[in-house]
């Protein structure tokens, strides 16, 4: 492999035959890795295909992904969009089957709206031979074949590509064989524990493997002749699946390597050099635009990605991401960060950082770090992720606290920055039309009546809404009974949802009548959020209802039904048997949750 790496390097001096007259695109994402790699500065490992297409094209230091887990990040990815305007923020949701698969009613709603073209989509109408090999894990269902297929060498000699090459990195954890131990720097929010520096060898050992693949996508390039005329972009789809990374705002889960490759004429007219370092804030949606741009292409209205490719490109001055559903976990995040500060806005603070989760506790990594909390043997930092309730706001100094340690939201030295982050944060949620704050079972609902929640959205300016919201959600972190009764009285849903939601997490005793109501209101999930919260206040006989719930014809209230009773505790016990059954729902994330259960009561 040496050998290949150090014959690339030789090839990449020597201009290509021309092919054709407009460039070839290639796109190569890798799975959950953050920019541990020579040319970010790892030395306990050795890179030298990817060092070396940085020398040969751009180093992004500030580059990030607008959604810490996979299939939002694709979703966005691939349309150029806020995964939180296309409707796509959900992991694993908008699917006809597999883990995200619903029932039929919802399926032609999640259907890529008529008015949104894909980016391989454009590139298919404007003649290129378009691959995918082979990771796909979009939240909708396309309306066409989106590729020719996975092997771009079937195209016609003269026939320009768009190639995307999926690449396994951290998922591809092997035994450390090209690490140096002593040169192993974890996190320090991270223990100093044998299991845990033991899988972040295995982490570094992915991408000397990733690097490999990267030498072998550029020389099979090379030796067809593609080369040089091929803009090739590297970069990972979120950061390593950690407890703090995949799947959360931190810079561990957003913050990625770019490396952006050119041909010699598009550097001409780029003004890109070689070597050329950027420091301005990118994300990856932009991805799309400047792509489309190199090829000619015109780029849609509703990609909300910036061609930073552009020699005319105004640097963003902050980034925009968020989580939200992650499987069977429930939560919503948001972040902006500029060149200094990153604000996360946690609209669930009632719920730990590190709940429940098939997916994060069957690692051994998470694991360990749950048995060291409950040995008492993390520091503070170290243990906050296990913490029964978090902060709704976060704020950190990056120039001072890169590893995000030190939250200043409460600080009174940093009250104007809080404010200031704060009100751009929700102004962009209100521009940028997120939905993200409608309870999924609701949204899944609207998208069904409009044609996709997309269209719903584009339709129908509910900027109202999203502040309503977002004021019902900060009244009850302020505990401020007499607003959240009034918000129980919303005509929206979705409002009368989290007024539930917080009078039992308050446990509002005058708020016991208005739940009432609301436990027969006429949307499902809000019957849900005020069952839960009934029995919160005392009152075990709305368990049934909850129980009831599970066999909803809206999958997502049976899975949010599953979630109450899981939140519960022990009460949910009586019901083991109706629960047992759930098992078998159609949702998988009703099956996890049941499973987990029943697992936990077997085991008392």
């Amino acid at each position: 492999m040496k050998m290949l790496v150090t014959g690339l390097l030789f090839l990449l001096s020597t201009p290509d035959p021309v092919i054709a007259e407009r460039p070839n695109i290639v796109w190569i994402v890798i799975e959950d890795a953050s920019p541990h790699i020579g040319c970010y500065g790892e030395t306990a490992i050795q890179t030298p295909a990817i060092d070396g297409l940085a020398r040969d094209g751009i180093r992004f230091t500030q580059a990030f992904v607008t959604a810490p887990v996979c299939s939002a990040s694709r979703s966005a990815m691939l349309s150029g969009m806020y995964q939180m305007t296309l409707g796509a923020h959900n992991h694993r949701s908008q699917n006809s089957s597999g883990k995200g698969g619903t029932s039929a009613p919802y399926f032609d709603s999640y259907k890529v709206p008529a008015t949104v073209k894909l980016v391989p989509e454009l590139f298919r109408d404007a003649g290129y031979y378009v691959t995918n090999k082979s990771k796909t894990d979009y939240n909708f269902i396309p309306n066409s074949d989106l590729y020719h297929g996975n092997e771009w060498s079937k195209a016609k000699p003269d026939q320009p590509i768009f190639a995307q090459f999926q690449l396994k990195g951290g998922k591809r954890r092997k035994p450390a064989e090209h690490v140096d131990l002593e040169k192993i720097k974890l996190p320090p929010y991270y223990a100093d524990h044998p299991v845990i520096r033991s899988d972040w060898a295995s982490y570094l050992e992915s991408w000397v493997l990733t690097d490999n693949d990267v030498a072998k996508i550029l020389a099979d390039l090379q030796q067809a002749g593609r080369l040089e005329n091929t803009a090739v972009f590297l970069w990972t789809d979120h950061g390593v699946s950690h407890l703090r990374g995949k799947q959360f705002l931190y810079e561990e889960g957003i913050r990625v390597p770019l490396i952006v490759r050119l041909p010699r004429k598009i550097q001409k007219k780029t003004g890109a050099k070689l070597g050329m370092q950027r420091d301005d804030i990118i994300e990856h949606i932009d991805i799309a635009a400047a792509s489309l741009s190199i090829a000619g292409l015109p780029v849609p209205e509703q990609v909300q990605g910036q061609d930073f490719l552009s020699p005319q490109h105004k640097p963003r001055s902050h980034l925009f991401a968020g989580r939200d559903r992650c499987d069977e976990t429930v939560d919503i995040m948001r972040a902006i960060r500029d060149s200094r500060f990153k604000y996360i806005r946690n609209f669930m603070s009632h719920v730990p950082h590190a709940q429940p989760s098939q997916y994060k506790d069957g690692k051994m990594i998470v694991q360990t770090m749950r048995e060291l909390h409950s040995l008492g043997m993390l520091n503070e930092v170290q243990a906050r992720p296990f913490a029964t309730r978090r902060s709704p706001e976060e704020l950190y100094d990056l120039k001072h606290d890169p590893d995000e340690l030190n939250n200043l939201a409460a600080s009174a030295d940093y009250a104007a920055r809080l404010k200031a982050m704060r009100g751009l944060l929700y102004q962009r949620m209100k521009s940028e039309r997120d939905m993200g704050l409608i309870p999924e079972p609701i949204l899944d609902d609207i998208g069904r009546q409009a044609g996709s929640k997309y269209e719903a959205f584009r339709s129908l300016d509910r900027s109202e809404q999203t502040q309503r919201l977002i004021n019902t959600i900060t009244a009850g972190e302020q505990n401020n009974a007499s607003a959240l009764l009034e918000f129980s009285r919303s005509e929206d849903p979705a409002t009368r949802y989290w007024a539930a939601v917080w009078i039992g997490v308050n446990k509002i005793k005058a708020g016991r009548s208005t739940l009432q109501l609301l436990a027969a209101d006429k949307t499902h999930a809000v019957r849900v959020a005020a069952g839960q919260a009934i029995v919160k206040l005392g009152d075990d006989t709305k368990l049934k209802a909850l129980v009831n719930h599970i066999n909803d014809p809206n999958l997502l209230v049976g899975m949010f039904a599953l979630r109450a009773i899981e939140e519960l505790g022990e009460r949910g016990k009586p019901f083991r048997l109706e629960i047992s059954a759930a098992q078998k729902s159609k949702y998988e994330f009703s099956r996890r949750i049941a499973k987990r259960l029943i697992r936990k009561w077997s085991d008392l």
